[in-house]
């Protein structure tokens, strides 16, 4: 009698451990489904694929929003012309996994497969933004000394003294949307954005009031755009290493939880 329950219990055992393998082999199937003759079609270079949505289809035509040139609508849209490649994969794979929730991008980067997100970043990043004149209004003291009282570096510290981005993976702010710019300071306010490495622009934003981040969206709109300054992150690779980091750190950073 001793051994039946035994008996029983590997027997659950091994059931559980069927029925892991096969959900397994089912997931991995899925990852690896074939591409559609259109599919491979409508994302044969990052062009077409911000011309045609890709596997999206057209209603997630990146132009739509982001124009023909990728300068964005001038009002809330923000300009993808010449940013840094690296910092557009990761936002393209944040979108992708939830960690970046939005009711546009997710599905448009989720229709997409690896290749195509990194096509389509690799066109944007190469495009020249359009050249405007600087603007003589001063920069905002907070940009340019930060307050060290509340814990506050200068903002040029990472986005440059003029809004171009310092090093890999500090976005260019300059030329920028200001309705843009003061929507994504709301959300990491509120925690609707935390795809920021070390909650940083978290932590930034909610000790800013809510003139400061006026002041410093409508300065940054009147700033020159410029491409990202030249670096590692601009390469094709580091758009890949972009993508690695953003999926190793999904589990930790998802908004479910």
């Amino acid at each position: 009698m001793g051994t039946e329950p035994r008996q029983a219990g590997l027997a659950v055992v091994r059931a559980s451990q069927l029925l892991f393998v096969l959900a397994a082999l089912m997931a991995a199937t899925a990852c690896d489904r074939p591409v559609s003759r259109t599919d491979q079609a409508l994302t044969a270079t990052g062009r077409v694929t911000a011309m045609s949505g890709g596997a999206g289809g057209a209603s997630n035509a990146c132009f739509a929003c982001h124009g023909l040139d990728g300068e964005g609508d001038g009002v809330s849209v923000p300009r993808l012309a010449g940013l840094d490649a690296g910092y557009l994969q990761k936002q393209m794979e944040d979108y992708a996994s939830g960690i970046r929730p939005d009711p546009v991008m997710t599905a448009v980067a989720k229709a997409l497969d690896d290749n195509a997100r990194r096509s389509v970043v690799a066109y944007y990043a190469g495009l020249a933004p359009r050249r405007s004149n600087a603007s003589a209004i001063p920069a905002p003291a907070i940009w340019r000394e930060g307050d060290p009282a509340r814990g506050l570096t200068a903002c040029a510290s990472c986005h440059g003294a003029g809004g171009e981005g310092v090093g890999r993976g500090q976005p260019v702010l300059a030329g920028q949307p200001a309705a843009y710019t003061r929507e994504q300071m709301d959300r990491w306010r509120a925690g609707k954005r935390r795809n920021d490495p070390r909650a940083a622009m978290t932590d930034i934003a909610r000790k800013l009031t809510s003139e400061e981040i006026g002041a410093l969206a409508a300065w940054l709109e009147q700033r020159p755009a410029s491409p990202a300054p030249a670096s590692d992150a601009a390469s094709a690779s580091a758009a890949a290493a972009a993508a690695g980091r953003s999926a190793a750190s999904r589990e930790g950073r998802r908004l479910d939880r």
